[in-house]
């Protein structure tokens, strides 16, 4: 594997995050929490422009992780799930009652892919279809966490 190839790996698996042998999708959220922390001390407009530069990388480079593996949505490829945890926390407080709350139910949406989740995931190829399931998982997580917010006013 040339350097080029190298460097799409080290970053589509999250910083070697998607190798680890047990639920790489829940160690590639967490290195995501990282970037939310981040994210979450810009000023919105800020954080919706990286999140959508972002998402437009995690395709191009999952895609060409895709090729360099030769496998369909690899589990491995974990930017997927950094750019859906973005989501999750996008606008919202970073704290540790919405961390736990906002990374729990990224998890559950993107595990179970309860409609259109799943659909997305079948209906798109590379990768797009390897990150739009997971940006809807994390839309999905933004509008539970919000409307929890709502609810206890």
């Amino acid at each position: 594997m040339n350097f080029k190839d190298r460097s799409v790996m080290v970053l589509a698996t999250g910083f070697f995050a998607g190798y680890i042998p047990f639920a790489p999708g829940t160690f590639g959220s967490i290195v995501g929490l990282s970037l939310c922390f981040l994210l979450s001390k810009a000023k919105l407009s800020v954080a919706i422009l990286f999140i959508l530069i972002f998402i437009f990388f995690a395709i191009w480079i999952s895609n060409k992780a895709e090729k360099i593996l030769k496998q369909n949505d690899p589990g491995c490829i974990v930017i997927d799930e950094i750019a859906g945890i973005m989501l999750t926390f996008l606008g919202l407080p970073f704290n540790i009652i919405s961390v736990a709350a906002g990374f729990l139910t990224f998890r559950f949406f993107d595990i179970l892919k309860p409609f259109p989740i799943r659909y997305m995931e079948k209906k798109f190829t590379g990768g797009a279809g390897i990150v739009l399931d997971d940006l809807a998982a994390g839309i999905f997580s933004n509008l539970v966490l919000r409307l929890g917010y709502w609810m206890i006013g």
